[in-house]
């Protein structure tokens, strides 16, 4: 029998903390599997820090990172890449995954070549063209081009069956980045990263960085976090500041000389995974923590217009507060001073996985390639 030949494409932090799971469970079944791993390596050291934590080697780095990137420029060089690669080895599968423009640039290339296209975490939708910029398209069309969706909940599923994508191709998988979590959270975790930090206070962790964020907005957003920090003696936000200039730029100018503020280098996976753990409220722009939090009971309030995680919002665990300051502060206070609202949510049901998503995922690529007769039970 032959041996179904995978390449799995990812260039960023966040698809190689998703991505990790299922690569390392692809590797346990090399009887069927024979895989190859290519990074474009749109974030350099960020994606290099996850690959570090969960020992994988890339076959190919394409290396494509510079200064100041255009998304045309990502694009093009992901798509002249992948050219060559995909011409000298002819996968009969790549799997991509999420929003990323080297998630679409892969799709693409992939189409170009006539090459079976898997998408991890498909369907999600805001239906905002712009929001999140340019995620939302990114999602949109690269399940236009794609063969096996694996959507993580069943609201995603409907969002591709409304778009007349085919059922048959459609698994309904749970979500890989909650797979992550158990490679990396540890109830005993110490480490030198977080000296400063005053656990014996309750830890609001903030991560802020999207582009349709930055600039006054952003600064406006920080100013209202830092005056409901400052009137509780108890409070300690602790922020790992993205790299983007922008970003650096605005949580400097707002929170400098803070006592109750700590200000952080990016942590990696594993640290920001037991932060995350550790931590009594999150804010957050960002995807995937808006999955991380649930799953380990800590509320979220999303700092953003539009979510494609509806799921949460729907079983109360996170809340969608937009980037008005005055709402912001306004939820703030109601979460820190209403233990009942707090406990509420922090109890929430995760709808977004049970850790068994990459095994559902392998075993969906199984049946699409007539290796089992069973489609696999969907996450429910």
């Amino acid at each position: 029998m032959n041996k179904i030949k995978i390449m799995t494409v990812f260039g960023t932090r966040p698809e190689a903390i998703k991505m990790a799971p299922l690569i390392k469970e692809l590797a346990k079944d090399p009887e069927h599997f024979s895989v190859k791993n290519i990074i474009t390596a749109q974030h350099r050291e960020m994606l290099d820090q996850v690959l570090n934590i969960f020992q994988i080697k890339p076959d190919y780095d394409l290396d494509i990172m510079e200064q100041n990137q255009t998304l045309s420029k990502i694009t093009t060089k992901v798509i002249l890449a992948l050219d060559e690669i995909f011409i000298k080895e002819k996968p009969d599968l790549i799997l991509v995954h999420g929003d990323t423009t080297t998630t679409f640039a892969a799709a693409l290339s992939a189409f170009y070549h006539q090459i079976a296209i898997g998408h991890v975490e498909a369907g999600l939708r805001t239906w905002d063209k712009y929001s999140p910029f340019p995620e939302e398209m990114n999602r949109q069309m690269v399940d236009d081009l794609t063969d096996l969706y694996f959507a993580p909940t069943e609201k995603n599923y409907n969002n591709l069956v409304s778009e007349h994508k085919k059922k048959e191709q459609i698994f309904i998988t749970g979500n890989t980045g909650i797979d992550a979590l158990k490679y990396t959270v540890n109830d005993n975790f110490a480490s030198s990263e977080f000296k400063g930090l005053d656990f014996s206070k309750k830890i609001i962790l903030l991560t802020a960085h999207r582009r349709e964020n930055q600039g006054e907005k952003m600064e406006k957003m920080f100013e209202a976090i830092l005056s409901v920090v400052k009137s509780d003696s108890n409070l300690q936000l602790v922020y790992p500041v993205h790299r983007s200039p922008a970003v650096q730029k605005a949580a400097h100018d707002v929170f400098d000389h803070e006592n109750q503020v700590k200000l952080i280098n990016p942590l990696d996976v594993v640290h920001f995974h037991n932060l995350l753990k550790r931590s009594f409220l999150v804010l957050s722009d960002s995807g995937g923590i808006q999955e991380e939090a649930p799953a380990l009971n800590k509320p979220v309030l999303v700092l953003r217009d539009t979510t494609e995680r509806p799921e949460a919002v729907q079983t109360g665990a996170i809340k969608l507060v937009g980037t008005d300051p005055a709402v912001i502060k306004k939820t703030m206070i109601e979460l820190i001073n209403h233990p009942e609202e707090y406990q509420q949510m922090a109890e929430a049901k995760n709808p977004y996985g049970d850790g068994e998503a990459s095994q559902r995922i392998i075993e969906a690529i199984k049946a699409h390639f007539g290796l089992i007769t069973d489609r696999p039970k969907n996450f429910s």
